[in-house]
């Protein structure tokens, strides 16, 4: 069983800060190998939306465009966590964050959601104005 677990959401202020981490196991590595990981988030009364997504050693990353030059996405598998750094939230960044692992014999990283298998439980950044 994967278990991906989120954690770093909160209540900032617009202009703050937020580091959000999602973690596996070492088990999940050794059985499945390293995967493709992605953040996702949705936002009440709307669709789930693509943010970022890294490939296995972190060597390709794309972020959505909204998130372009604010947020940023990393891993250290030696630890077995992916993390998406936010900067300069907006009001409108206010949304359940999801992250996602989809485990493929690739190089590359994805944006589709239906790509991903294994999904954390989320976690709930909230932005003030």
């Amino acid at each position: 069983q994967v278990q991906l677990v989120e954690s770093g959401g909160g209540h900032v202020q617009a202009g703050g800060s937020l580091r959000l981490s999602c973690a596996t196991s070492a088990r999940t590595i050794q059985t499945y190998g390293t995967s493709i990981m992605g953040w996702f988030r949705q936002a009440p009364g709307k669709e789930r939306e693509f943010v970022a997504t890294i490939n296995w050693n972190g060597g390709r990353t794309y972020v959505a465009d909204f998130a372009k030059g604010r947020f940023t996405i990393s891993r250290e598998n030696d630890k077995h966590t992916v993390y998406l750094q936010m900067d300069s939230l907006k009001p409108e960044d206010t949304a359940i964050y999801f992250c996602a692992a989809r485990f493929a014999p690739t190089s590359d990283y994805s944006t589709n959601d239906y790509e991903y298998r294994y999904w954390g439980q989320g976690t709930q950044v909230t932005v003030s104005s």
